[in-house]
């Protein structure tokens, strides 16, 4: 009876922290999709890709890179970069010991998505990503991780499966909101 008790206890947990995620992912959803279709319109990067993304490298915006640093896409300093940094553990290794990594830092959360398109706009080895079509996000998604923008072997399949879950292919189908505003204006 114990066990069963225990098993009984441990699929309700499951439940629930299952519950939590959905409830985080949604929340986030909600409050950040405009930036990824205002995004798309002026990048040409899928409003979905954009979207799954951020879920995944911010831990739905409760990261601590999202939440000390603005920085909803993991995005490294690079030897480039003369914005604001964060250091943060991460992957890099130094004799062996993990050290701290240099991520960019945003004054919110606006600057980090505009700052996303416009590394992978710039950075060469995205480029081929922009001859995909708009709303073609599994090409995307496997794009993404041939051109390493994630160590994990299974990045594609995790955005794919963010996109499908929450239906983010939905937002690539979104009205271009400077269209919309500017037929408002016009009345």
């Amino acid at each position: 009876m114990k066990i069963l008790n225990i098993n009984f206890i441990v699929v309700l947990l499951g439940l629930f922290s299952n519950g939590d995620i959905d409830i985080a992912a949604n929340n986030y959803i909600e409050e950040h999709k405009e930036l990824a279709v205002i995004e798309m319109y002026r990048s040409g990067i899928p409003a979905s890709i954009t979207m799954a993304q951020a879920l995944h490298e911010s831990n739905f915006g409760k990261s601590d890179l999202a939440t000390k640093a603005n920085n909803h896409f993991g995005i490294k300093c690079k030897s480039y970069w003369k914005g604001i940094t964060y250091r943060h553990k991460d992957d890099d290794y130094e004799n062996g010991e993990l050290i701290k990594s240099c991520f960019r830092s945003y004054i919110n959360v606006f600057d980090s998505y505009i700052d996303h398109s416009n590394f992978l706009k710039g950075t060469s080895h995205y480029k081929q990503l922009f001859s995909l079509g708009e709303k073609d996000y599994k090409s995307w998604a496997i794009g993404l991780q041939k051109s390493g923008y994630a160590t994990d072997p299974n990045y594609s399949e995790k955005l794919i499966r963010y996109i499908e879950k929450y239906d983010l292919d939905r937002l690539d189908y979104e009205d271009d909101p400077f269209k919309v505003l500017s037929k408002k204006l016009e009345r």
